[in-house]
């Protein structure tokens, strides 16, 4: 799973005048909560490390909003590793509301201008706000093609952002009437097809937190006295000081509106719809210590490691025999569900890949090509794994890139003597359109094996495990995702291991997808053919 990418995440916090101090103010006070911004940040960085920002509200500066954001950690973007300078950062930024945003993405990874949050500028405060999105929208050639068909406006991004920014600008100003912000979501919304959270920040002091109508993207929150928090993961809200039970998942279609005067607000701003997860928010991609519609990912985790178990006692295969065999996890998501596995079959689970945890973001390069970079990723203990049958547990194969590197090193450098992969999730035969990184069927490996609805067989995980290099290969059927998370399957996201998407636009993409199988069309192209089939 090293070889798959979130978008991003959010985070926001706002402290109310004249509702008294909370606890979890600084030593600088309520005027200063802009200071804690950074923290939330850091405790979501693992959706995203390409690059972060974030926008400050001060009413009484003449620069009411104020945007600090460049290509890099929050660390780097901010200085934390250089006290003076963080200090002189905080201090240029001071603010009693933020937003924040940290970013991963398929293209524009090196150009600041792509960096979030998206400040507009306006001689109306009204007109004037910063915002920031994880997601993404199916359909946003389709408005890009109607927001640029006037020939009045013009685009300078690649970018759904963007796309958003002027959909809710075009809105406040076509508006006769002042425009409550929820309307605007509430219209803008109505054209959008995919998945989002999001925040919003005005130069009038309105925040505005929302989910998308499926709740496929997380988005958590605390309401504590004067102070409001949100965050895309609950971990950034526990370790500012809330406790478990003051922390909330904002359900689906509904925002919150903070607004200076009159405080903390909830709407409903679409139709209300079964939800739908992103089911990798629990496998794979939220921290392990976060809690998501009140389901622990730590809990989920060590369930799928019971699936595993389970498995593998009716498999049968080969003796479970705790002195030959071990179980390693490909750190670091995967060990949740090594450790239940092995805790349950009664063998050692052993670190026996050591992660080279500086490895993700590098200018470093292993070599000319992807093998020989993904081969600096982990190193191989060979005083744990030689001579052991090894059972490697890994959340799920993307691409196999990493895996086949790594397989060749673990019986070459760490000298096993069979090695075993397992795989804590059933296979990816179908893109995302929803802000994963994996947007065309030719990247995937898992459809050169398996069909279009994920159908596992002995012999084509067989074929699959042969072809990586493994003595056997072993999936989990779709059906553990839902046991595992503690959610109904129908309360999930599964397009990307069923090919049945939650939305309209994305069964649509999945069918240029398919129609597009083996062209070698850039991924952005099914976008751009969505929009001419729409307009047929």
């Amino acid at each position: 799973m090293s070889e798959l990418h979130h978008e991003c995440g959010v985070a926001a916090i706002y402290h109310l005048s004249g509702r008294g101090r909370s606890p979890m103010c600084t030593d600088d006070g309520p005027r200063q909560i802009s200071r804690l911004l950074p923290r939330m940040l850091l405790d979501i960085q693992n959706r995203g490390q390409l690059a972060a920002g974030m926008t400050t509200y001060d009413p009484d500066l003449p620069q009411l909003l104020r945007t600090r954001k460049d290509v890099g950690s929050v660390t780097e973007v901010f200085r934390l590793n250089h006290k003076a300078k963080a200090e002189s950062l905080m201090k240029s930024l001071a603010g009693r509301a933020a937003i924040g945003h940290v970013r991963y993405a398929t293209c524009g990874a090196d150009d600041r201008n792509y960096a979030q949050p998206f400040e507009r500028r306006h001689i109306h405060k009204r007109k004037w706000f910063s915002f920031c999105f994880n997601g993404q929208l199916t359909n946003y050639e389709i408005l890009k093609e109607r927001l640029l068909a006037d020939g009045d406006h013009h685009l300078t991004l690649g970018t759904d952002t963007e796309i958003i920014l002027h959909e809710f600008g075009r809105r406040l100003s076509q508006s006769k009437t002042r425009m409550d912000w929820i309307d605007v979501l509430r219209q803008s919304a109505a054209e959008f097809d995919g998945a989002y959270s999001m925040a919003v920040l005005t130069a009038e002091g309105e925040m505005i937190v929302a989910r998308d109508p499926l709740g496929i993207k997380p988005m958590c929150y605390v309401n504590d006295g004067p102070l409001f928090a949100a965050a895309s993961e609950s971990v950034a809200l526990l370790n500012l000081g809330f406790s478990d039970d003051q922390i909330k998942s904002l359900p689906p279609g509904h925002a919150i509106i903070i607004n200076p005067e009159t405080g903390f607000r909830m709407e409903r701003f679409a139709e209300e719809q079964t939800p739908k997860h992103c089911f990798f928010e629990w496998i794979y991609f939220a921290n392990v210590a976060s809690t998501l519609d009140d389901q622990s990912v730590y809990l989920s985790r060590t369930r799928l490691g019971e699936e595993l178990a389970r498995a593998e006692r009716e498999m049968n295969k080969f003796p479970l025999d705790p002195n030959d065999t071990i179980i390693v996890p490909v750190p670091d998501t995967s060990k949740a569900a090594a450790d239940s596995m092995a805790f349950q079959l009664a063998i050692p689970c052993r670190e026996g890949l050591i992660r080279n945890r500086y490895a993700g973001r590098t200018f470093i390069e292993g070599g000319s090509n992807r093998k020989a970079k993904a081969a600096t990723k982990y190193t191989p203990l060979r005083e744990v794994l030689e001579g052991k049958r090894v059972i490697l547990v890994e959340d799920s194969i993307v691409r196999s890139t990493t895996m086949n590197v790594l397989l060749d090193r673990i019986r070459e450098v760490g000298g096993a003597r069979e090695i075993h992969v397992r795989v804590a999730c059933p296979p990816i035969i179908a893109p995302c359109f929803y802000g994963i990184d994996m947007s065309s069927i030719d990247q995937l490996i898992g459809p050169k094996y398996f069909s279009n609805h994920g159908t596992l067989t002995d012999e084509s995980q067989q074929r699959l495990a042969d072809d990586l290099g493994a003595d056997s290969l072993r999936y989990l059927p779709v059906e553990a995702i839902s046991r595992a998370i503690g959610l109904s399957a129908d309360h999930l996201c599964q397009a990307c291991v069923t090919g049945k998407y939650p939305t309209k636009c994305g069964q649509h993409l999945y069918q240029i997808a398919l129609d597009n199988r083996g062209s070698k069309m850039d991924s952005r192209k099914t976008y751009e053919q969505l929009a001419a089939a729409m307009a047929e």
